[in-house]
């Protein structure tokens, strides 16, 4: 049933992915939702899927292809990390623009991804991978080159990674993964170690069409390790394109992208800079999970998820406008996520707290992550973290003057149910 309004294919749309439908729908785009399984992921908040006209729940890759023929789809893209290899599939299968299936398991397992990048002859962590935890532990110790990181092949948002000082905690750290499933609710068949990269870590984030890329932002991760080996986001803040070591970094993550055949569609990168120079953590062929699009277009001249909707819909004014070309820094900008001790039932959200938060003066907009009736736990990882705020402003003492302010208060957002008085 194909009509004169471009159709747009989303594969999963998660968490930021919610920021793609308005983008594709306001330059006069119909929306499909794809859902890759045959239930809502329980790790993930529910998509929204009212600004969608028609939703498929994948089961056969040929009844879905036969379905999506229907309405003629201009492209399919993934809407968050779990619909990549998906997306990838269907967008082959329906001759749009795609990055293909060749090497698309590169672009999701870990292990795959790195030994392509060392085939490029890109610089790039030591790693071995296996479903027993004494060969893992073997490695390591043959490696002789603690600490080392050990973690899921197929997860993302911090996952199940730990930072390990010795054969102990990587035993613990693996027969841990291999218990265990993604945050996707895919099992762990095998665990990897790789070694640690020594050095500082940050974000690129780019959208590429034909090849040809525009570099949306480079931001700098500050993240905190916690005594279980365990590294937790804390915040993020975006570099001047000309500033060290951004220009070094978006010519490497290019060459990632060429390594990894990707040609179209959001990218977001994790790179650390080691003394031997840029070495990828991982890269997910997808819009970043810190997008924002009205805070990223004020602090950096335009948003990962409209210029995705642009080089889609509008190609030759993408390619016209923005290939080739990296984004400006109009303001500081700092993008938080906090961590909590707190474990329990959250009974409510304490809304004083939340607007005293929103009214601080660099503050843009913030995210309440848990809802009344959720449990809170200890932080050790992305998704328990609490609370994503971000901020702007002239100067980076007026940010740092209010993130401390956050930092006093976030614990308030939540009242917490004394599961011992029942419910």
């Amino acid at each position: 049933m194909a009509t004169s309004d471009p159709t747009v294919v989303l594969v999963d749309a998660y968490t930021s992915g919610k920021y793609l439908p308005p983008e594709f729908a306001a330059l006069g785009a119909r929306l499909v939702h794809v859902q890759s399984t045959p239930e809502f992921m329980p790790s993930m908040p529910v998509p929204d899927l009212s600004p969608y006209q028609v939703r498929v729940v994948h089961r056969d890759l040929d009844e879905t292809v036969a379905l999506l023929v229907e309405h003629s789809p201009l492209c399919v893209l993934a809407g968050q990390e779990p619909g990549v290899l998906l997306a990838d599939a269907l967008a082959e299968r329906l001759g749009v623009p795609t990055n293909g299936t060749a090497i698309s398991p590169a672009r999701r397992d870990k292990y795959s991804m790195i030994e392509a990048l060392r085939a490029a002859g890109l610089h790039c962590a030591e790693q071995f991978k296996s479903d027993d935890p004494e060969a893992l532990v073997g490695w390591s110790e043959r490696a002789r080159d603690y600490p080392v990181v050990v973690k899921p092949l197929s997860s993302a948002a911090g996952d199940s990674v730990v930072v390990c000082d010795g054969p102990d905690q990587v035993r613990a750290a693996a027969k841990a993964v291999l218990a265990a499933e993604t945050i996707y609710g895919e099992p762990n068949g095998e665990a990897l170690v790789q070694s640690y990269l020594h050095g500082s870590e940050y974000v690129v984030d780019m959208v590429s069409y034909q090849g040809r890329r525009y570099v949306c932002g480079v931001w700098q991760y500050r993240k905190r390790l916690l005594p279980s080996g365990r590294n937790v986001y804390d915040r993020e803040h975006l570099l001047t394109p000309n500033e060290a070591p951004a220009p070094e970094l978006m010519e490497y993550v290019s060459r990632v992208l060429d390594a990894l055949a990707v040609d179209y569609g959001p990218t977001h990168a994790e790179v650390i800079v080691t003394a031997e120079g840029p070495a990828l953590v991982e890269i997910g062929t997808r819009i970043a999970g810190n997008m924002h699009p009205g805070f990223h277009t004020r602090c950096a001249g335009a948003n990962q998820a409209a210029l995705t909707a642009l080089a889609y819909l509008r190609p030759d004014e993408f390619l016209a406008r923005y290939a080739g070309l990296r984004y400006e820094k109009l303001s500081e900008a700092v993008c938080c996520t906090t961590s909590t001790t707190l474990n329990g039932v959250v009974d409510g959200i304490d809304q004083r707290a939340v607007d005293e938060i929103a009214d601080l003066q660099t503050v843009y907009g913030l995210d309440v992550k848990i809802s009344p009736g959720d449990r809170i736990r200890p932080t050790v990882d992305l998704y328990s973290s609490t609370l994503r705020v971000f901020l702007h402003a002239s100067a980076m003492a007026d940010i740092d003057r209010d993130y401390q302010r956050i930092l006093r208060l976030k614990d308030r957002v939540y009242r917490i149910r004394d599961e011992a008085a029942g419910p």
